[in-house]
């Protein structure tokens, strides 16, 4: 091989997603018309399960590629307030199934920003429907949803995307074509992790049931998840919560809009147990996702997921500080790695042993230039209200200190990543500073570069429902990923090694661990692909 040639694994993985592409250009795709494709010059019919926050700016987006918004779902109509005055003609509803009743015939794709709960059952009534799908992260709230998925989308075939926008930023691909190109050698372990959580966690106790808003469905909000009675919390929560933050050196901190949190809504829900999958689906699925695509990690690889470190365990919320361990067998062309993932409110939770984080940190205007620069931002706390709609910076908490929030280990040196996977270098810094990246040879989505990787990644998704290549998160590629990543929700519970079994989807060595890969749902929101 040559200084800059391509080893066998890079033209491997290379050829693997870089012939996604149809040969006769996006939109040539013969008999998609009769699944409900579109031409690329026909506007799409675009509904939204979820009208605030997050879905919100996911829709922006569509109608700004200028698709029409023509139905929009929000069991909070205080929430939901965004798209309602955003689109006042598209027909508002509380039921997104009663939606797609009256509508459905007119909505060709869905846009679904719900809690993760009710990110699985929403999903699939709408592919059952042969709506395409663009889904937030992660896709389901367990593993097993996440298989439920895959399978979903192989039997409907229809269009479909994770909401992890980093997987259409260039250095991912990046980061990835370095890895392949045997720059680091062999990648034996990565090393990744995220601060605090914005939300309250640790509750020892539920306060006392509250009125329902009048402008909120609680038990559609509930959906899947069992009965509990509605709360907005008490005066013994809300110094928990003042608490908290200062323990952590958080004190005053707040987010615009804090005031209106409550103990589940409108975001805390995050870190329950039955709601969410805390920082390791909201944050992980973003960090993790470059060590994802770049070493083919899969379920079908995975050895064991084990919690190594936790602060503590809350009865209903994950713990602040934890630590889980990934094993994954060797893939083809490449060994076994373990992988790492960190909540860490301190800082960097790893650096390569004997460098400094000056070391370890990029020379300023030294070394290539992958998309924008993306400036230090004060540090805040992981997770939040999305985007600028909702009064904070856009973007994610810029990491601090080395500048990396993922790194990984190889047999001849370092590379890290950040924020959501759109920033790469080596390290230390002057190996950096020194290097040609190789030649790109994974396609890149339009306008990631230059612009925002959020409006690449959805427009990605369009193109895939009008017939184009498939959308580089769809649910063949996302729902393997957040199987593997959501096992690490389940381990928080126990102690020890779980041995994973791949082919019947459970663990081996601990019955009771099972029970949180696949979750009993409330009489009549059962999930049936």
């Amino acid at each position: 091989m040559t200084e800059r040639g391509i080893t066998r694994r890079y033209f491997f993985f290379g050829a693997l997603f870089a012939g996604t592409v149809p040969t006769g250009g996006f939109g040539s795709v013969p008999s998609l018309t009769k699944l409900g494709y579109k031409s690329p010059n026909e506007k799409l019919n675009v509904a939204g399960i979820g009208a605030g926050g997050q879905p919100y700016a996911d829709l922006r987006i569509v109608a700004a590629c200028g698709e029409n918004i023509v139905a929009l779902a929000d069991v909070d109509w205080d929430r939901g307030a965004e798209g309602f005055n955003e689109w006042p003609n598209a027909k508002r509803y509380k039921d997104f199934r009663k939606m797609l009743d009256e509508m459905g015939r007119s909505i060709d794709a869905v846009v679904i920003g719900t809690p993760d709960h009710m990110h699985a059952y929403c999903a699939i009534v709408c592919m059952q429907l042969g709506k395409h799908i663009y889904l937030e992260k992660p896709i389901s709230r367990t593993a097993g949803e996440a298989r439920m998925l895959a399978k979903a989308a192989q039997k409907y075939n229809v269009a479909t995307q994770m909401g992890n926008q980093g997987y259409s930023h260039d250095a991912t691909r990046v980061a990835c074509e370095i890895i392949w190109s045997g720059e680091i050698g062999d990648v034996t372990e990565v090393h990744a992790w995220t601060g605090l959580a914005s939300w309250p966690q640790g509750m020892t106790k539920i306060p006392a049931p509250t009125p329902v808003p009048e402008t909120l469905d609680w038990d559609l909000w509930l959906g899947t998840a069992s009965w509990r009675p509605f709360t907005t919390g008490d005066d013994e929560y809300r110094q928990f919560v003042v608490e908290r933050n200062r323990r952590w050196g958080r004190e005053g901190f707040r987010y615009p809009g804090q005031e209106k949190f409550g103990f589940y809504l409108p975001f805390n829900w995050r870190g329950f147990y039955d709601f969410g999958s805390g920082l390791i689906g909201d944050w992980g699925v973003h960090i993790l996702g470059p060590a994802n695509w770049a070493l083919q990690l899969s379920p079908e690889y995975l050895i064991s997921v084990e919690c190594i470190k936790k602060d503590s365990l809350p009865p209903f919320t994950f713990p602040d500080v934890l630590t889980i361990k990934y094993e994954f067998a060797a893939r083809p062309g490449m060994p076994p790695v373990t992988v790492y993932w960190y909540h860490y409110p301190q800082g960097d939770a790893y650096l390569p042993p004997g460098m400094t984080v000056e070391e370890a940190r990029k020379i300023p205007g030294q070394g290539p230039q992958v998309g924008p620069p993306r400036p230090m931002r004060p540090p805040m706390a992981a997770g939040g209200p999305g985007g600028p709609a909702a009064g904070r910076p856009s973007g994610p908490p810029r990491p601090q200190g080395s500048g990396y929030n993922c790194i990984f280990v190889g047999t001849k040196g370092y590379l890290g990543t950040s924020g959501r996977g759109e920033d790469v270098g080596l390290l230390p810094g002057k190996r950096w500073a020194e290097y040609k990246l190789p030649d790109p040879y994974l396609p890149r989505s339009p306008g990631a570069s230059t612009g925002s990787n959020h409006a690449a990644h959805i427009r990605d998704w369009l193109r895939a429902c009008k017939g184009g290549a498939p959308a580089c998160s769809n649910f063949h590629v996302a729902a393997p990923y957040c199987e593997w990543l959501l096992l690490g929700a389940a381990a928080v519970h126990y102690e020890g090694k779980l041995l994973w079994d791949n082919a019947k989807g459970e663990f081996t060595n601990n019955k009771d661990a099972n029970r949180w890969i696949k979750p009993t749902y409330r009489k009549g929101w059962e999930i049936r692909i």
